[in-house]
């Protein structure tokens, strides 16, 4: 698996990041280079602008996930690569199909849980208005493939769908530094794997929900536990596995591009610093992959074809060729 490059989150939490196939890392206290951003686009590899008011288009269920309501899960856990169209098109679709055959959907996203009541109340609003009260939910000037033109676009068709009466509930779930005091016990990130999972649980207990669909950078969605010892930690997923059924799987794509902002070569960082502006250069970057599976979206559980198993991960979602998406409202 080819390494693409060290990334940054914004919001004050550092964290160091490898990008390879199928796989972002993110491991305290090294700098983390994230400024990434998806667009979900209607036909494969082609961008699409969203419109505030989109259009309610047909879905249908990705094959293997009858395999996955099997076994009747809580929480499922999709972990992508930030930076793609094609994740949010998949969960967009997704929560589309099961919301149509009547399922009620949660539909939980890395957006910062500060931001939440201000999306709820957004919600609520008609479709004409909500576009427009979505832009002031923590989009402007994020650059780290949340706040992107496709998790934006997914968000809009969901809320359309949410306002014909399909039974789709949306929540930001992203912990923050005052978030994670509450678990000064916990080592590394622990803490903040652990306000992820309870805002993700937490807004599920409030609702009846039949399906939970979280989004997250892949590396929380592990059931693996990091590290040894004292200064071991258990990624969100494993945190939410203790609180009900979960199913995490782990993104996965043939080559194509990823929205991303890196670290020029040669520049080095002081751990626990921002890196200066110079040193960053963003763009629709490469991304290699050693699988074509020349085949629709689709999940499986186990192995990847051709692989050894990952037992971090219960499976797999295939994307097929990725593209790139850029922020929504980039700022300065």
């Amino acid at each position: 698996m080819d390494e693409i490059g060290a990334r940054m989150v914004p919001s004050g939490l550092c964290y160091g990041a490898l990008v390879r196939e199928g796989e972002v890392t993110f491991l305290r206290p090294l700098i983390l280079l994230v400024l990434s951003a998806l667009t979900l686009a209607m036909a494969a590899g082609a961008s699409m602008a969203w419109a505030d008011e989109p259009a309610v288009t047909a879905c249908s269920l990705p094959e293997g996930w009858t395999e996955i309501a099997r076994r009747q899960p809580r929480y499922v856990v999709f972990g992508e690569l930030h930076g793609t169209q094609q994740s949010p098109a998949f969960i967009g679709n997704l929560a589309c199909a099961l919301a149509s055959r009547k399922q009620r959907v949660l539909v939980a996203i890395e957006q910062n849980a500060r931001d939440n009541a201000v999306l709820q109340d957004a919600w609520r609003l008609p479709t004409a208005r909500f576009g427009q009260a979505l832009r002031l939910v923590g989009w402007n000037g994020r650059k780290d493939g949340i706040a992107s033109e496709a998790m934006f676009g997914m968000v809009v068709h969901l809320h359309a769908l949410k306002t014909t009466g399909l039974p789709i509930d949306i929540v930001a779930f992203n912990s923050d530094s005052a978030q994670e005091k509450h678990f000064p016990h916990l080592a590394g990130q622990g803490a903040h794997e652990a306000a992820q999972a309870e805002n993700i649980h937490g807004a599920t207990i409030r609702g009846r929900y039949d399906q939970v669909l979280v989004l997250v950078g892949n590396i929380h969605a592990r059931r693996a536990r990091h590290g040894e010892g004292a200064g071991s930690f258990d990624f969100m997923a494993a945190r939410l596995a203790a609180l009900g059924r979960v199913v995490t799987l782990n993104t996965r794509y043939a080559a194509g591009t990823a929205w991303n902002c890196l670290a020029k070569p040669g520049v080095t960082f002081t751990p626990g610093h921002p890196p200066p502006s110079d040193a960053i250069e963003c763009g629709n970057h490469s991304v290699t992959s050693n699988s074509d599976l020349k085949r629709a979206p689709f999940i499986g559980l186990g192995a990847f074809p051709g692989e050894e198993p990952d037992t971090r991960y219960d499976g797999f979602f295939w994307l097929g060729p990725i593209s790139g998406s850029p922020p929504l409202l980039p700022g300065e």
